[in-house]
């Protein structure tokens, strides 16, 4: 067996071959935004043109669900009608927004890539949002056209939408099967043009809604491609069929699940529903996944699983995303799949940056549990302190990003787009960390941010909900520690009196506001003011709950 010494060395000279001068992955500084950026020479201009190109895959699985599989072919040309039948019947052109809501499904793709062909915007909205969030991102980004499951469609009809809303199981299929037949649309689309929208949790309490550009995006695709070119020069070629568990409305499934299989060529199996280990453990085996990114709370409820039940011997590679991950389930996972022993990674990387901007190897995960690794191709990766500085090695600051892979900015929000980035397009991640020898350590998530379960809250969107109750006063939300998603939500509640409500009340008035997983889990009542500082700022660290 190669020594970890000598799997370097490899990769080192792999590396040098797949980015020399000529090479697929020559890599070349161009200015993007007006900003010095690391690019790859040879790229695709557009998700359009990578749509366009993807029908040459023919009938090999694109789409697998536990009920049905679409092939390259197939998709290519349902995307192609999908594409006439929303330009024809609703009228939308390049620019516009598509809005999307739903689970995972190979409508929720197919609505994608008909938004790339026609030079349009996805918005993928979260499906998990109540109606007032739901008005809140449809009110946000206007899109010309709604498309959704039958869950959120009841959700929708309680709201006075004034834009046509297609259903997943009825209108898509019906729009395909009319244009069926229809070419892809030629729309000319520059690298900087917006593709994407996807939301993200805001300070102000409100959800952001980060623009990924086609540059972003092929960025991503390419990224990956770089990985595996780089894995086959070492260990040889092989088929990889993706699993997708985590929503299509995170970067995690969508950018880096589903998107770059189109220029990859393999398959992306589309997980359904609530997770449930033993209905994951069955899909793996039937589908002969090789590869899974795995938020740590499903890695975790996977070990109480019984895997002797099941053949995991298909599975070469096996990631932690999304959140932080302990050295103990790390190692739980070396003890209970076989992969985990040699091919368990991390990363590190946030919704507006598109990717991971770090990623760890395996034998660097195993000698440091607490790293998420080194840069990825393309991506430079800073330590700044609270001047912008950069800090010596080894220092703790603030984590910086810049490369091909950083968002245009937040959607119709100029203050916290110019917040977030520098003018030479430095990304602030408001993450704090250490850098040693290239190898990334996070120190800390957001001030204030909980990251529950891979999702990430913040705490004045709960309290500005529960503040909206006549019986409270003020109160105070706060991430607690948890065994199985990472951090639970517990509030401390400042009411009127002692008889004014309930925690069962507050429960259901938060329920029917927010997102399941941003209502509180504990709760704590009483009648005595928060204690806040000199600035008059909450001091939550001392808050029991």
């Amino acid at each position: 067996m190669a020594q970890p010494g000598d799997l370097q060395a490899l990769a080192a000279a792999a590396r040098a071959r797949l980015t020399g001068a000529g090479a697929e992955f020559e890599l070349t500084s161009e200015q993007v935004l007006g900003a010095p950026t690391t690019v790859l020479r040879q790229r695709m201009p557009s998700l359009g043109e990578v749509l366009r190109a993807s029908a040459d895959w023919g009938a090999r699985d694109y789409l697998i669900t536990e009920d049905r599989r679409l092939s390259f072919a197939e998709h290519a040309a349902q995307a192609a009608a999908l594409a006439a039948g929303l330009r024809a019947r609703y009228g939308v052109e390049k620019g516009d927004r598509i809005g999307i809501l739903g689970a995972n499904t190979p409508e929720w793709v197919l609505g994608f890539w008909a938004a790339q062909a026609l030079g349009a915007i996805a918005v993928g909205y979260n499906a998990w949002w109540m109606p007032p969030e739901i008005a809140y991102g449809v009110g946000h980004t206007e899109p010309a056209v709604l498309i959704v499951d039958a869950k959120r469609a009841a959700l929708v009809a309680e709201l006075d939408l004034r834009i046509p809303v297609l259903t997943m199981e009825r209108d898509v299929p019906e729009l395909i099967a009319e244009y069926a037949g229809a070419e892809l649309p030629e729309v000319a689309v520059a690298e900087d043009d917006p593709s994407v929208v996807i939301y993200t949790s805001g300070t102000s309490g409100r959800p952001k809604g980060a623009v990924h550009t086609h540059r972003n995006m092929v960025a991503v695709i390419d990224y990956h491609r770089f990985n595996y070119a780089l894995a086959d020069q070492i260990s040889g070629a092989r088929e990889r069929r993706f699993l997708i568990t985590s929503p299509l409305f995170h970067i995690a499934s969508l950018h880096n699940g589903v998107v770059p299989r189109l220029r990859t060529g393999d398959a992306a199996v589309l997980y359904h529903g609530a997770f449930e280990a033993d209905r994951v453990l069955a899909l793996i085996e039937r589908e002969r996944v090789t590869q899974w990114g795995a938020m740590p709370t499903m890695a975790t409820r996977l070990l109480k699983a019984d895997l002797s039940r099941y053949d995991l011997s298909c599975l070469t590679a096996l990631s932690l995303n999304s959140a932080p991950s302990s050295a103990t389930l790390q190692q739980r996972l070396r003890e209970r799949i076989p992969v985990a022993r040699t091919a368990l990674v991390t990363s590190y990387g946030l919704t507006e940056c598109s990717t991971a901007a770090t990623i760890s190897s395996p034998a660097e995960l195993a000698a440091q549990p607490q790293t998420v690794g080194r840069p990825v191709i393309g991506a430079d990766v800073q330590i700044r302190d609270a001047d912008g500085t950069r800090v010596p090695d080894g220092d703790e600051g603030e984590i910086w990003v810049r490369g091909a892979y950083v968002m245009l900015g937040y959607w119709n929000d100029a203050a916290a787009t110019a917040a977030a980035l520098t003018p030479d397009r430095w990304l602030r991640t408001g993450d704090m960390g250490t850098m040693t020898d290239g190898l990334l350590r996070l120190s800390g998530r957001r001030s204030d941010l909980i990251l529950r379960g891979g999702e990430n809250v913040y705490p004045v969107e709960i309290e500005q909900c529960l503040e909206a109750h006549p019986a409270v006063r003020e109160c105070a939300v706060i991430g607690m520690p948890d065994a199985d998603l990472g951090q639970s939500i517990a509030v401390l509640v400042v009411v009127e009196s002692g008889t004014a409500t309930t925690e069962a009340e507050l429960r259901a008035f938060a329920a029917a506001r927010l997102a399941y997983y941003k209502v509180p889990t504990r709760w704590r009542l009483t009648t005595a003011p928060l204690t806040r500082n000199a600035t008059g700022k909450v001091v939550r660290s001392g808050i029991a709950v």
